[in-house]
């Protein structure tokens, strides 16, 4: 990158980069972290630029700026005047906005909770960096209440943050970045943040070595007698949950020092403008637009922060759920809600999902319902589409309406085939594809979760149709699980047996008539009832395999049988199938 600019602030020169135009357009400007230089904001900058004048600078010590010998001139005051004299000459008369990343995010912290800087900020987005103070306090207050889950937060920043302590040896990190952090670096960004085609920084030996000072400089006394530090400038917090450095704890006692906060959990690593620059400029610029005057859209609404459950890992998450009227659907949206998952209530039965949804309101979460038609592509692309305008991606989908049907494949018309293949089989295939894609797009390492079945294993002259649909699910999920894995999205595929949820009532049986049909529901619904498998069981292998991300699950003692059999002797289970069982 070229400098566009240099700045003199008091004692040294900052070099400047801008892009796009100024003229009648807000400022953004963007600050570096540790062992970086504004060139890690180029990407970011790029896609801003098309709507926003932008602005980075190295900060000192970094790049192409003026390096100070002495360790006090790293101080957190001084880093403040810094960024006031870059403020004061690129946007003299509109207040501009911060954005920080790493140690930049921590110097902005201490600009925006600085009244010299009060009126000269109109936002800040905070990316992986708190501020010293706020840190001290969470420390303190949780060492002070004096439980285990205090000790144990404190412990495992500590251990997340162990190369600090070595960065106060003397000599110890200057000499690693002289002799061989230039060389290792790369490496280490491939390692630990899969970021293998970052730009080489020709700076990069002296910004490890001349960045230490920042640490020196300020984390000891911060951390041990920290201020009151409070803002009343608008705050978004861009929090990403795999961050080597820092632990989704650190932001909890966030909303006490802010009078205003939006908060967006991504998944991704530490170092998202290298990672995530798109996602990063999509989240800088609506947060921007918004500030600027325009309508809060619904992801920004449900970004504001209000009181949550603690130490939910699903806390704050969204769910969408198919056939969610009743059933496994509904009792699998209850059990997401009482994990403080806000829900998406999708069914054909209007009053149904409204109803789920009420329910799941009642849990202290936010729920809304939505009719569809899985089986009816417009329908699906449709409620894609909503979803998009309104949350952007969800974070948790799960693919379960479907339907029954019995019947031999001689009886069963090619209506019978069109409509089972159209939902139970096609159903997911749209709720997969259309909601991977948003969360692919938006960076949420997410979960798709299949309902199948145990008949996907089992095959029955009595029902083939929807066995076959229930082992193409099965088939689907482990391509889906193949082509997602290196994206970070979990696919698992759940295989209920004889669940006790009403849909005998509704299943077709075809080659019957009216009559013969009713009692064949009656006399499956009887069996049903006598096992008494409740949907409840599957909600929880549900959670359970989101949670531990596993592939799949099994639900009811029949179907790890099935299973086995089909494995072990497939000759017994094409026996079996010959039979007119019930």
């Amino acid at each position: 990158m070229e400098v566009s600019r240099w700045i003199d602030a008091s004692d040294v020169q900052l070099a400047l980069y801008e892009w796009g135009t100024a003229e009648g357009r807000p400022t953004i400007v963007l600050v570096h972290g540790y062992p970086d230089a504004a060139s890690i904001w180029q990407a970011t900058a790029e896609v801003l630029a098309r709507d926003f004048h932008v602005v980075a600078y190295d900060v000192r010590g970094a790049g192409q700026s003026t390096r100070p010998e002495a360790t006090a001139a790293y101080a957190l005051e001084t880093l403040v005047k810094d960024l006031a004299a870059v403020i004061d000459t690129v946007s003299p008369h509109r207040p501009i906005h911060l954005v920080g990343h790493d140690w930049g995010s921590i110097q902005s912290w201490e600009a925006v909770t600085t009244a010299r800087l009060a009126d000269r900020i109109a936002s800040y987005t905070s990316i992986s960096g708190p501020s010293l103070d706020h840190a001290g306090h969470w420390v303190q207050r949780r060492l002070r209440a004096g439980t285990a889950k205090g000790y144990s937060a404190v412990a495992r920043q500590l251990a997340h943050s162990w190369y600090i302590g070595l960065f106060h040896l003397p000599a110890l990190a200057p000499t690693f970045w002289k002799t061989s952090g230039e060389r290792i670096w790369p490496g280490v960004l491939a390692r630990i943040e899969g970021i293998r085609e970052a730009a080489p920084n020709p700076t990069q030996a002296a910004d490890g070595a001349y960045g230490v000072k920042l640490y020196r400089a300020n984390v000891r006394d911060r951390l041990t007698r920290p201020r009151e530090r409070r803002t009343a400038i608008p705050v978004q917090l861009v929090c990403p949950r795999h961050d080597h450095f820092m632990v989704p704890d650190i932001w909890d006692d966030l909303p006490q020092w802010t009078e205003g906060l939006w908060r967006f959990d991504v998944d991704a690593g530490h170092w998202l403008p290298l990672s995530h620059p798109l996602l990063l400029a999509h989240r800088i610029a609506t947060f921007v637009r918004h500030i600027e005057g325009a309508p809060e859209s619904p992801a920004l609404a449900r970004a504001r922060r209000h009181p949550v459950r603690q130490g939910d890992a699903l806390t704050g998450r969204l769910a969408l759920i198919t056939g969610a009227g009743s059933g496994i659907g509904r009792q699998t949206a209850l059990a997401l809600a009482q994990r403080g998952v806000d829900i998406i209530a999708a069914d054909i039965d209007t009053d149904g999902a409204e109803r789920t949804a009420e329910l799941c309101r009642m849990l202290d979460v936010e729920a809304w319902s939505r009719t569809v038609d899985v089986g009816d592509v417009d329908a699906m692309e449709a409620l894609a589409d909503w979803v998009g305008e309104h949350f952007e991606a969800p974070d948790i989908v799960v693919n379960n309406a479907g339907i029954g049907m019995a019947g031999g494949v001689l009886d069963t018309t090619a209506d019978d085939w069109e409509r089972i293949l159209r939902i139970n089989l096609g159903g997911v295939i749209h709720g997969a594809r259309l909601f991977a894609r948003q969360m692919v797009t938006h960076g949420k390492a997410g979960h798709i979760i299949n309902v199948s079945s145990g008949l996907a294993f089992f095959p029955s002259r009595q029902t083939p149709a929807y066995a076959t649909t229930k082992a193409a699910v099965h088939m689907l999920s482990d391509c889906l699980r193949a082509e997602l894995q290196h994206r970070g999205i979990h696919v698992a595929a759940i295989y209920p047996g004889v669940v006790n949820t009403g849909i005998v009532t509704r299943t077709r049986f075809a080659g019957q008539d009216a009559e013969r049909e009713a009692a064949s529901r009656s006399r499956i619904q009887k069996q049903y009832e006598r096992r008494n498998l409740k949907p409840e069981a599957v909600a929880r292998a549900i959670v359970d395999a989101i949670v531990h991300r596993r592939p799949e699950a099994m639900v009811g003692v029949e179907v790890h049988g099935i299973r086995w059999l089909s494995r072990l002797a497939p000759g017994i289970t094409r026996r079996l199938a010959r039979l007119d069982i019930g």
